[in-house]
């Protein structure tokens, strides 16, 4: 991602650049075992049922694999995907890449952006930054512990921000 600075154009100080990305718990090679298990057990299942004239369940049993494959497929692809939440002294902005494209969700200047925190039960369920009544979400992979924990960095980070952009007179 290029953007246009006119020449002699300071650049921003960088006080956050988080990079976040989902965790899955199964591996490729497990996720190969896996696949490999289910159509074992659906062609066995599969043979069974063609010797007692059933001709249509084998169709289904395929369909059956075809499915858990793209719903692993699926979660793999979303997987892929890194929010990146970059805090400077001018600005918040929150990005979704992936291998072939950014998208930018959210973009504020650093001194008007507020961090929301929303729990129940004593346990951060949902985080967010907010400018003007609107709002974006951040850190969705995150768990509730890791997210507050994340949102007293990016509170932290937003402070320093503001302190290093407009800093108070001695």
């Amino acid at each position: 991602m290029s953007e246009f600075r006119e020449a002699g154009a300071v650049e921003d100080l960088v006080f956050m650049d988080a990079e976040i990305r989902p965790h899955r718990s199964l591996s490729e090679k497990g996720f190969i075992i896996l696949i490999s298990v289910i159509t074992l057990v659906n062609c066995v299942c599969a043979a069974v049922f063609l010797a007692m004239g059933a001709l249509f369940v084998p169709f289904f049993l395929g369909l059956d694999v075809l499915a858990v494959l793209v719903a692993f497929l699926s979660s793999y692809a979303t997987a892929r995907q890194v929010e990146r939440v970059l805090v400077t002294d001018r600005s918040v902005r929150i990005t979704y890449e992936t291998r072939r494209a950014v998208r930018l969700v959210w973009e504020s200047p650093t001194a008007f952006t507020r961090v929301n925190l929303y729990a129940e039960d004593d346990q951060v369920q949902d985080l967010r930054v907010a400018l003007s009544g609107k709002e974006a979400q951040v850190a969705r992979a995150l768990g509730p512990a890791e997210r507050a924990q994340f949102a007293d960095a990016l509170e932290g980070a937003i402070y320093r921000a503001r302190r290093a952009r407009y800093p108070v007179p001695a």
